[in-house]
């Protein structure tokens, strides 16, 4: 039986060399065996392995059985069975190069130790790695400075965000609950709440024409009942209080929308459809979900427009900043109680020594004694720069996790597109895909400054190349600007769908920014080789390995020259 399977067997491998799609190798497996081999009782299979570091190590991939129900006819050759499937292995850099290999066998059905076996065959080489050459050009990250004054009052601002449609406050993580919650219980005198609330333009939002009261109401009753029970400073009838609900406020979304990364003319189509074109606000709310990119202004606009926010103003008691840096040792150590020091000077005292083990324990005591979102953030900035110092690569991710948590702790706190991007930034460098992808989102939604945002979706767009997302990764590099980054990751995406010669036009703009750039040349000389230039493959090459020697050895492992890697042009270019 085993004979006559492999006399007529024919594999065949899509790919035919194994490819990266994000953080799995996906292939398709064809395989032909005649009729003539089935056999009642017994069955023929291949079983599928991938096997490399030079033969060390291998992963069990699948097996194609020959079987009722997992078979059929082909339907060119009667004669003969086929099988298609499909399978995947996760990624790992160590897995290339190597060999996906077949070990054809018979066996008894129900009695798999009575079987026999015939030499392996290989089906194909992997992995190219022409998808992992993902350009992110990281930016310095500092402490949030901050200078101590004796007058220690202020304004506190805790915006909130509801769901379409409701008014109930949302008590999840990622909500300020927490934060307003920790501010009355922390007793500062308070003269002057104010509360505000407003709804999105969508059509959840305006069947309820009362819903900004209702949300105001909401807010209001939660602030007042947390002070009757858990305030022994302030009382409901020593603070002022003053509402506010907004109704059908154009001026507020257009607000939103100037702040987002939406293209030039694509805002000035907005801003002239709200306020020169004639409707009511339900007609001018349906003429928006026209627009060829409403879907970003119900992804990112509409969702911060369901929003409350509560500003308390308060007044602290003075303190003066000879004992600060003395003091600030002694809590840390818990020598002496924690509130000691203002959280303010706490936080101040950690710019005083240039040790980050020694800021890192200030902030941590700063976060566990106060809860500012400051000192989530700077913890997280001294975690990340840890991290940076760290040659063990479980350390440094274990770092980078810590600094990302801080980052989200920050900006559920103070929730800014430019805090939620450090949280995105931290767990994008650790590995952790989907939670960055997630923080990068909400950045977006918060809208700020066009620098953050062309950053954030920079950023963005790189992960979703790593995660093989190719078409979002162009989307939102169209509401990015032009910058090295971008143009080498668009050209990327170009490569990998095909189009050389729109790769090859964006790997060119990439070097009138950065000239003399080795990762430039070398990913044209990838161009060349799927279009079968040689001549031009070995100027690129012989260009990028000029610049930067790692990539000769780069390109001698690199199955994008497999056709080429004995041959005089290339040997000649890694010289």
């Amino acid at each position: 039986m085993l004979k006559v399977a492999e006399a007529g067997r024919q594999v065949s491998v899509q790919p035919t060399v194994l490819d990266s799609n994000g953080e799995n190798v996906l292939f398709e497996v064809t395989a032909r065996v005649p009729v003539k081999h089935l056999h009642r009782g017994q069955a023929y299979r291949l079983n599928l392995r991938y096997r490399y570091n030079n033969g060390l190590n291998e992963d069990t991939v699948g097996r194609m059985a020959f079987l009722s129900g997992e078979y059929v006819y082909d339907p060119d050759h009667k004669n003969q069975l086929v099988i298609t499937k499909q399978f995947s292995f996760p990624y790992l850099p160590a897995k290339s190069p190597g060999l996906l290999v077949a070990t054809p066998e018979v066996y008894k059905l129900g009695n798999e130790s009575q079987r026999r076996r015939a030499p392996e065959i290989t089906l194909a080489r992997g992995i190219v790695t022409t998808g992992r050459l993902v350009v992110r050009q990281d930016t310095t990250i500092q402490i949030i400075p901050i200078s101590v004054s004796n007058v220690m009052s202020g304004t506190r601002v805790l915006p909130f965000f509801f769901d379409a449609g409701q008014s109930a406050i949302r008590n999840y993580l990622g909500t300020n609950v927490a934060a307003l919650e920790d501010f009355i219980d922390a007793n500062q005198h308070t003269e002057k709440v104010m509360v505000v609330a407003g709804h999105s333009p969508d059509s959840l939002d305006m069947r309820d024409p009362r819903l900004s009261d209702k949300r105001v109401q909401a807010l209001l009753r939660y602030y007042k009942k947390r002070v009757d029970g858990y305030s022994y400073l302030n009382s409901v009838r020593s603070i002022k209080f003053e509402t506010a609900a907004y109704h059908r406020r154009w001026d507020l979304f257009l607000n939103k929308v100037q702040a987002s990364a939406l293209k030039p003319d694509q805002i000035d189509s907005v801003l002239y459809l709200i306020n020169d074109t004639p409707g009511t606000f339900a007609q001018k709310e349906r003429q928006l979900r026209t627009l060829s990119f409403y879907d970003y202004l119900e992804q990112y606009i509409y969702p911060v427009m369901r929003f409350g926010t509560v500003a308390v103003k308060y007044t602290a008691p003075k303190r003066y900043d000879s004992e600060i840096y003395l003091l600030s040792k002694k809590i840390v150590e818990k020598q002496t109680e924690a509130d000691a020091l203002t959280p303010e000077e706490l936080r101040y005292s950690a710019q005083l020594t240039p040790l980050l083990a020694e800021k890192q324990r200030i902030y941590e005591t700063s976060v566990a004694t106060t809860g500012r979102w400051e000192a989530y953030y700077n913890l997280g900035v001294v975690l990340q720069q840890r991290s940076e110092k760290e040659v063990n690569p479980k350390v440094e991710r274990a770092y980078l996790r810590r600094a990302a948590t801080n980052f989200v702790l920050a900006a559920h706190r103070n929730p800014t597109a430019a805090v939620f991007y450090r949280a995105a930034n931290a767990y994008h460098r650790a590995g952790d895909q989907l939670e960055a992808l997630q923080n990068y989102d909400y950045a977006i939604k918060l809208g700020g400054p066009r620098r953050v945002l062309y950053k954030v979706f920079a950023d963005k767009a790189a992960l979703e190349i790593e995660i093989g997302q190719l078409d979002d990764a162009l989307s939102s590099l169209s509401y990015s600007n032009k910058t090295y980054q971008n143009l080498m990751n668009r050209a990327l995406v170009h490569l990998l769908k095909g189009d050389h010669a729109g790769a090859t036009v964006l790997y060119y703009e990439a070097l009138q920014l950065k000239p003399n750039d080795a990762l430039s040349y070398y990913c044209q000389a990838v161009v060349a080789a799927r279009t079968k230039n040689e001549t031009l493959l070995g100027q690129q090459l012989r260009h990028a390995v000029e610049l930067d020697r790692s990539f000769a050895n780069r390109a001698v492992e690199d199955l994008e020259f497999r056709e080429y890697a004995g041959g005089k042009t290339f040997l000649e270019a890694l010289r």
